[in-house]
């Protein structure tokens, strides 16, 4: 029962008391009781145009405690003309301006907000406290390889994408580089954030792959171009100048011209190594554009099999053919793809001890064709593995890195999505997706 309602009833059962009191006085006569009666009527009405005062004045605390409720910023109360009352009254609507301006500002930041997560070109992540991904924008839908809306509500370590896996593993504040598909490169940041008093996570992604490759490449094909102009040209003089020196050895002792001879040998081996070492880097940069026809990869497979038998059984490796035997013609530049799967073998070759196995698959998933690498080495350390695909790395003794390096510059022309997957322990496996990727996922 409201305060209203508890004022009329007391009211009216006061009255109705003194009434029925005065009625049996009434009956006995006088008439001083009517006076009385008319003075109880006087007093009713009196009582309950006081009570309807103060209730309305009273009002707007039911009406405020309403719009509060229905978080209803935008109304405002009307003063009733009770100093005290209009006063809180004035009170509340200047609150309810403060929280209509706020509650506008924050509704165009929000939006502002929204606007620059969807159009940056960065994927940001933000988790609840479980772990779970509530909010992934279109740049790190497409890092992750996923449809929009797929990542809401899952955990990174349970989506079967090796960026996110990784990422799972970052600590708070902790930076790191993650080598993913295509020979691409994408700097990861894990950080918190206060939400109602306790910590949340986030995650940047940058992917660093395009300004990466475009500044190396553009230095190291500079680097290169130098480099080769300067070594042929000093080795095809210093050869030519040598190898007249070896017509002389006819006018030395038998003894001098042998070891004159052995000399001038050596220098010109060495000089023409040195030519074939710069004329393997110089072999990336004059890399020509594909020229794409129809290919069978499981052909081109086939024999590039029997090509490595023999160096695999020197090594004591099987080298197995698995997978279909055929998937259908598949448009590439024959010759370029030949010598991308040959590196991508020799390196798994030489990765894999004696004994090993190195398997070749030719399979489709998702109906596109895919050629799987895996030997049986030991696999690679976290920070090497970092460095996949960096021109001119190598974790061999002497190593030119020019390999992947060559993988990475026929592929990327292709617009065949790859990866080298490593982990510590092994098996090593590189993927070559034989088709360009959707643009959901490229």
């Amino acid at each position: 029962m409201s305060q209203r309602a508890r004022f009329l009833a007391y009211l009216a059962a006061v009255h109705l008391l003194m009434a029925a009191i005065a009625v049996p006085l009434l009956v006995q006569g006088g008439w001083w009781i009517l006076a009385a009666e008319l003075a109880l009527v006087l007093s009713f009405l009196t009582g309950l145009h006081l009570v309807r005062r103060f209730t309305a004045s009273l009002s707007f605390i039911d009406e405020s405690a309403q719009l509060l409720e229905d978080g209803d910023v935008t109304s405002r109360l009307r003063e009733v003309g009770h100093p005290q009352i209009d006063r809180l009254i004035r009170v509340y609507n200047r609150m309810i301006d403060a929280l209509r301006a706020e509650r506008v500002h924050l509704q165009e930041q929000h939006h502002f907000l929204a606007l620059v997560l969807r159009e940056s070109p960065g994927g940001i992540l933000v988790l609840d406290f479980d772990g779970r991904v509530v909010m992934a924008n279109p740049a790190a839908e497409r890092l992750l390889q996923a449809s929009p809306g797929a990542l809401e509500g899952r955990r990174l370590d349970a989506l079967d994408h090796p960026l996110a896996r990784g990422v799972a593993g970052l600590g708070s504040g902790e930076r790191r580089v993650f080598a993913v598909w295509g020979g691409r490169r994408v700097r990861a940041w894990h950080g918190t954030f206060p939400d109602r008093g306790f910590r949340r996570g986030f995650v940047l992604l940058e992917e660093l792959t395009e300004e990466l490759r475009q500044s190396e490449k553009t230095a190291y094909e500079q680097l290169i171009r130098l480099l080769s102009h300067e070594v042929n040209n000093t080795v095809g003089a210093s050869n030519s100048l040598l190898n007249s020196c070896l017509s002389y050895a006819g006018q030395l002792r038998p003894d001098d011209a042998e070891d004159f001879t052995q000399a001038l040998g050596t220098v010109i081996a060495r000089t023409e190594q040195l030519n074939r070492f710069m004329q393997g880097f110089a072999d990336v940069v004059r890399l020509p554009a594909p020229r794409p026809a129809p290919t069978e990869p499981g052909v081109l497979l086939d024999q590039l099999v029997e090509l490595l038998k023999p160096e695999a059984h020197r090594r004591g490796i099987e080298i197995v053919r698995a997978g279909e035997p055929a998937v259908g013609p598949v448009p590439l530049d024959r010759a370029q793809v030949e010598q991308a799967l040959l590196n991508v073998m020799k390196n798994g070759l030489e990765a894999s001890p004696s004994g090993g196995r190195l398997t070749v698959r030719l399979l489709r998933r998702d109906g596109q064709p895919v050629i799987e690498v895996e030997d049986s080495g030991p696999g690679l350390p976290e920070d090497v593995r970092e460095q996949l695909f960096t021109p001119f790395f190598s974790t061999k003794s002497g190593g030119q890195g020019i390999g992947l390096t060559v993988v990475q510059e026929i592929f990327g022309n292709h617009g065949f999505p790859f990866a080298l997957d490593a982990p510590p322990g092994g098996p090593a496996t590189f993927t070559v997706v034989l088709a360009a990727p959707s643009p959901a996922v490229a």
